[in-house]
């Protein structure tokens, strides 16, 4: 019998209204997301403003992602405890209050203050992944995840270029002014659309909660095994884009930060791959979908390599490794919320801490090599981290294999 916390069922049962709101809870994520991602353009506007230095102006971006960090571990793990659905209507709330401080600060602690509380509450979008897997029938759960990762991913890459162009129109404060209008109606479609979602009876307290994030991974060694994966994959995706500007940017190339922005709009290669991806977990193909996509992240930093002999090749590689790391991300979460349905928010919010970790190795280690041996340092430890990351999907295969027998043997006994 279903638990409380499963009472949805009449609206899980209504396909057409599944996707209508899974596509909703798409929209939604990839506008919050992209919070996360509109300051960085904009920080050279920021210091002239509020007469920041150049060094110090990147606190703006810091103080962000600590914040972000701080809600994966505070508020995500609220999703199995509370109802879902007013976690997501509040949170959204007071993101509108947090980029309105943002978009109207006239000293630059305000800012920072603002900037942290965004990042905070941008962490809505995890909550929506998760939600998304709990409203999705077992067999689409696949589907619903990839759909809304394909927002997510969009989010990211847009907010870059839309934060540019609007920028461009109407100065950064602008940038802010309108992501809160575009939040607030969202809102409002989110309040008419998302059923309620009462936590469990026996949610227990939020600090058993929080204390279980970390037991969950331990205890399970697929749950660990993928947050491993994820650090790798994300640590070589950090690793491209943070150091791509520094090659494009200089000569021959001299590309402005638009062109350069463009490139991201080729990473929209990754949403179909999200969900693609998702459709073949729903089918069993989780693992063997993951290893293809580990040897296409290998494969991709041959092109990346050739950045100095050929942009076309380049764009092709870029098309890759977003497809690889789309694919592996949904896989990855896939198979977490399989394996433990009653602790979504918990494993989404432990999961991403890899993710975040790996992002920052990533990028403090493309830096580094780039200072030392240029691009093809930088190719040489992106594709060192996929390299890991097939060992690591080889080692974990046997490892699956085993547990399903485990668990096979159970039930005939």
């Amino acid at each position: 019998m279903p638990q409380t916390g499963d009472c949805q069922t009449p609206n899980r049962m209504n396909s057409g209204l599944e996707r209508v709101t899974t596509l909703i809870l798409a929209v939604a994520a990839g506008l919050s997301v992209a919070n996360v991602y509109y300051a960085q353009p904009l920080l050279d506007a920021m210091a002239r403003d509020f007469r920041i230095s150049p060094g110090a102006i990147g606190l703006v971006v810091t103080l962000t992602q600590v914040g972000y960090g701080l809600g994966l571990i505070l508020i995500v793990p609220l999703g199995d405890r509370v109802d879902r659905r007013r976690l997501v209507l509040i949170q959204g709330a007071l993101s509108v209050i947090a980029l309105l401080a943002v978009a109207t600060a006239e000293m630059e602690a305000m800012l920072f203050a603002g900037m942290a509380a965004v990042g905070l509450l941008a962490v809505v979008v995890q909550v929506l992944v998760a939600f998304a897997a709990t409203l999705a029938r077992p067999a689409e759960q696949g589907r619903a995840i990839g759909t809304v990762t394909s927002g997510i991913v969009a989010g990211i890459l847009a907010a870059r270029f839309v934060a540019g162009t609007v920028a461009d129109l109407g100065g950064w404060r602008a940038v802010y002014l309108t992501s809160a209008g575009l939040t607030l109606m969202m809102l409002g479609l989110l309040a008419l659309t998302l059923p309620r979602h009462p936590a469990p009876d026996r949610a227990g307290s939020y600090a058993a909660a929080l204390r279980s994030i970390p037991t969950l991974f331990l205890q399970d060694p697929i749950l660990l095994v993928r947050g491993i994966l994820a650090l790798l994959v994300f640590a070589a995706f950090s690793a491209f884009w943070t150091a791509m500007v520094l090659p494009l940017s200089a000569a021959p190339f001299a590309y402005s930060h638009t062109q350069i922005g463009l490139f991201g709009l080729l990473g929209l290669a990754g949403a179909f791959a999200a969900t693609a991806a998702g459709r073949l977990a729903d089918r069993g193909l989780g693992q063997w979908t993951t290893g293809l996509a580990l040897v296409v992240l290998l494969v991709s930093w041959g092109p990346i390599a050739l950045l100095a002999q050929s942009i076309p090749l380049l764009l092709v590689g870029v098309v890759l490794l977003d497809l690889a790391v789309q694919a592996v991300h949904v896989t990855n979460q896939s198979i977490l919320f399989a394996r433990h349905p009653e602790a979504r928010s918990r494993l989404v919010g432990g999961y991403m801490v890899f993710y975040a970790v790996g992002s920052a190795i990533g990028a403090i280690g493309a830096t580094t090599a780039y200072a030392h041996a240029g691009w093809l340092g930088v190719s040489a430890l992106g594709a060192a981290f996929s390299i890991i990351a097939v060992g690591v999907w080889a080692s974990s295969s046997s490892l699956h294999r085993s547990i399903q027998g485990k668990l096979g043997t159970s039930m005939r006994l």
